[in-house]
């Protein structure tokens, strides 16, 4: 059976430059996840156009529209890079300059040209939940997402707080604090 040996992180994008090449129905569905689950994210789009529905979704967020064609001068200061044009040859490009310059490039739709997947994401409270599928199928990541955001309580958020709250009072070195805590969550994943 293979493996995913992807490595799953939480990024701050309101720390980072995120660029988004193209501006068609793929660059507004980037975006649209992107600013779901990170508001605060800055993200810069290049395309000689862009959807209205892309200038309405950005009224909301720290995003700024580009109005030319994509040139590798637009990678500058950036970290994260999302190539969504529907011309290979100007995708294949942009991963080959991102590649130069050590920055993290997602090719909307090419794994082999991706150092990073965007998977499906459950967000309640404070609790977030990212799936990966491996990049093999996003049908299947959205079922999961949904399923996942049926079972996973509104109130996931109190139990989050008063479990922190519980682990300021409890005594003891790491281990034992670690331990007081799997003993009083245990009843959370016990099947009733």
């Amino acid at each position: 059976m293979e493996r995913n040996n992807l490595y799953p992180i939480f990024l701050k994008t309101k720390n980072l430059q995120i660029l988004i090449v193209g501006g068609g129905f793929v660059a507004e569905e980037k975006l649209t996840f992107l600013l779901k689950s990170s508001p605060d994210a800055n993200v810069t789009m290049v395309s000689p156009m862009f959807r209205e529905g892309t200038k309405t979704l950005a009224k909301n967020g720290n995003v700024k529209f580009i109005n030319k064609k994509y040139k590798k001068s637009f990678l500058k200061g950036m970290h994260i890079v999302v190539a969504t044009t529907d011309i290979p040859k100007v995708n294949e490009k942009v991963y080959k300059h991102c590649r130069k310059r050590s920055i993290l490039v997602n090719v909307a739709d090419n794994p082999p040209f991706c150092d990073f997947y965007m998977g499906g994401i459950v967000t309640k409270g404070n609790v977030k939940v990212a799936i990966s599928t491996n990049g093999k199928s996003p049908t299947t990541a959205k079922r999961l997402r949904q399923f996942f955001e049926e079972v996973i309580p509104e109130n996931i958020d109190d139990l989050v707080k008063n479990l922190n709250e519980f682990r300021k009072t409890i005594k003891g070195d790491f281990e034992q604090k670690v331990e007081t805590l799997n003993e009083f969550t245990k009843g959370l994943i016990e099947k009733k």
